[in-house]
């Protein structure tokens, strides 16, 4: 075998290495929370702490691969829903994804919380799905599935209210949030559609309810 095939394995192996210490690292954070010792994190990834601390010298550098590791699932999911030709269909399916990741992370809530710059790198992913997202609303709105009067604003909001529907009911009826999907995916319909009381938030109310929020 020659010395670049090795060199090449050696990497491969690892990647490999570094991916399941940070999905082992985001399991046990969703479940136990960020005081879990690295040394469960280790156990739990079938690794041992050599291979931890060759990847990552603090805890803090695992925090920070978890929160990027999370953020790129939820760009990805973004960018496969913009890619979709019926555009009511990636929107929601968009939705059902993102929030069953908001689901099944909870206590990554605990990590944003831990690291001072997890709000940049959240702030940074948004920025990203932002217009993937406006322009699939436009193009379910174009197609005349989603009615016209939902905003891209709207849909933080969206979030929001399911996350805490998560949060309430997640110990009693871990999926009651897809019956609340449901029913919110119901209003969204064109064909549903009647008129709202009140206009949506502009840009600027949205970033100073968003600086609210995340203090």
């Amino acid at each position: 075998m020659s010395t670049s095939v090795k060199t090449k394995e050696l990497r491969s192996d690892a990647r490999r290495n570094r991916d399941r210490l940070v999905a082992s690292a985001r399991e046990l954070f969703a479940t136990s929370g960020v005081d879990v010792p690295v040394e469960e994190i280790t156990h739990h990834a079938g690794l041992g702490m050599g291979t931890l601390y060759r990847h990552f010298s603090t805890k803090e550098e695992l925090l920070d691969a978890v929160l990027e590791d999370a953020f790129a699932e939820i760009v990805r999911l973004a960018e496969r829903a913009a890619a979709e030709d019926d555009a009511w269909a990636g929107l929601t399916t968009f939705l059902e994804q993102a929030l069953a990741l908001h689901a099944e992370n909870r206590g990554l809530k605990d990590v944003l919380a831990a690291r001072q710059h997890g709000a940049p790198r959240a702030k940074a992913m948004r920025a990203r799905i932002r217009p993937l997202l406006r322009r699939l609303i436009e193009r379910a709105q174009e197609q005349g599935a989603l009615r016209t009067d939902f905003t891209a604003e709207d849909l933080p909001m969206l979030f929001w209210t399911s996350g805490r529907v998560i949060e309430t009911t997640a110990a009693v009826v871990p999926d009651y949030w897809r019956r609340y999907l449901g029913l919110v995916l119901d209003g969204l319909r064109a064909d549903a559609a009647t008129p709202l009381p009140a206009p949506p938030l502009t840009r600027a109310q949205l970033a100073r309810t968003t600086a609210r929020r995340e203090r």
